[in-house]
């Protein structure tokens, strides 16, 4: 069996190492020095990494962009705001919303996008060229991965749909994976942000396409994330230290996987009911485990990563770690009420990942799943939990 790996991403990780911003950008030998620079929050372009940019001779062009789970139309806003500009780099400073938002940019400029409705089109039919920009990624939580990855994901609530910029030739020119960065986040957005990371992990190990590589890389961030997970609950700096680098890992790790069932399913939880992304994907950790377990010739290396002995005990720690952290861990307790449930099982079936799963699945396979973290997310009813 052959095993392929690919990612050209340049990653610089470590505390303190966003400081290497306009080093790497010296180092892209840009034509004009136009650079965008796309932030979450007006405070970060106040640290002294971001304000040295135009000291250093850059043209910076400065955009504060603040909405979670980008939608198509807020992607066409933040494409007519900029591509005046031209930048020959975005840097994207934040979570995974800003990360997709500007390494999807760099694949629209250079593009004619009239309306948001061209800019659908261009996603659904994945008709874009070559990427017009690059991308640096400096990541500001610790859970996506987007900043080694090549695709985005982009909301489209006013089509039901998830929608994903991919292209082969837009990963990043380099990633900066600062935990200085993470370090005052949230403890519900720290440990949901874990969580997703986690989850990244797990369905990379168990994806169609998982290789040697991937799987060595998906463990270790596994008992990277899992073993700090009391440290990032007690605000340690260790912890957040441990995140950023097994967020990164598991974004290695799924980068050449994609993600399966628990994402899939995820999806219209978080469009539809307003359960934040990390939560929801964990929640279906447990679940899809016992489903795809019949796929895995080897399980027990996964569940030592994990610290448990079953998806029985995976879902019951997944539990545990989200009612400390303040958050709710069943559907009925964010409120989702049981009569949706047939709808959403519909929705699940998200093309890219549901048939990425090692163990197909179908809307009544999902029903049960969702059945299954209704009421309680800490009991499995399947037959070996």
């Amino acid at each position: 069996m052959l095993n392929r790996y690919y990612n050209p991403v340049q990653t610089v990780e470590g505390p303190g190492c966003a400081g290497e911003l306009a080093a790497l950008l010296r180092e892209m030998a840009l034509e004009e020095g136009r650079v965008l620079l796309l932030v979450w929050n007006e405070d970060v372009l106040k640290l002294p990494t971001f304000m040295e940019l135009a000291d250093a001779g850059f043209m910076v062009c400065s955009l504060v962009f603040r909405a979670s789970n980008p939608t198509v139309e807020q992607l066409f806003e933040t494409y007519q705001a900029t591509r005046d500009f031209v930048p020959e780099v975005v840097v994207a400073v934040g979570g995974g919303s800003i990360l997709d938002v500007g390494k999807s940019l760099c694949c629209l400029y250079g593009t004619d996008l009239p309306d948001a409705d061209s800019l659908r089109r261009l996603i659904e039919e994945k008709s874009y060229g070559h990427p017009a920009a690059r991308w640096i990624g400096v990541p500001t939580t610790a859970g996506t991965g987007s900043e080694v990855t090549c695709w985005a994901t982009i909301w489209d609530p006013e089509r039901d749909a998830k929608r994903s910029v991919e292209c082969r030739e837009n990963y990043a020119f380099a990633a900066l994976v600062d935990p200085e960065l993470a370090a005052g986040m949230p403890v519900t957005l720290a440990v949901s942000s874990a969580l997703d990371a986690a989850a990244h992990a797990v369905e990379s190990y168990w994806a169609k396409g998982t290789n040697a590589v991937s799987r060595g890389l998906a463990l270790e961030a596994i008992r990277t994330i899992m073993g700090h997970m009391d440290g990032l609950l007690a605000g340690t700096m260790e912890a957040h230290e441990a995140m950023a680098r097994g967020s990164m890992l598991a974004g290695l790790a799924f980068s050449n996987t994609k993600t399966t069932a628990c994402h899939s399913i995820s999806y219209p939880l978080t469009m539809h009911c307003g359960i934040p992304h990390g939560a929801a994907v964990s929640m279906l950790l447990g679940p899809v485990f016992q489903l795809n377990a019949q796929a895995l010739s080897r399980p027990e290396p996964l569940l030592d990563a994990l610290g448990v002995s079953s998806p029985k005990e995976l879902a019951e720690k997944v539990c545990g770690i989200l009612r400390r952290s303040g958050q709710p861990a069943t559907l009925k307790e964010w409120g989702t009420q049981r009569e949706e449930l047939p709808r959403l099982a519909r929705l699940g079936m998200t093309k890219g990942r549901a048939d990425n799963n090692p163990v197909p699945i179908e809307p009544a396979t999902i029903l049960s799943i969702l059945e299954q973290i209704y009421d309680s997310s800490c009991k499995l009813t399947r037959k070996g939990a």
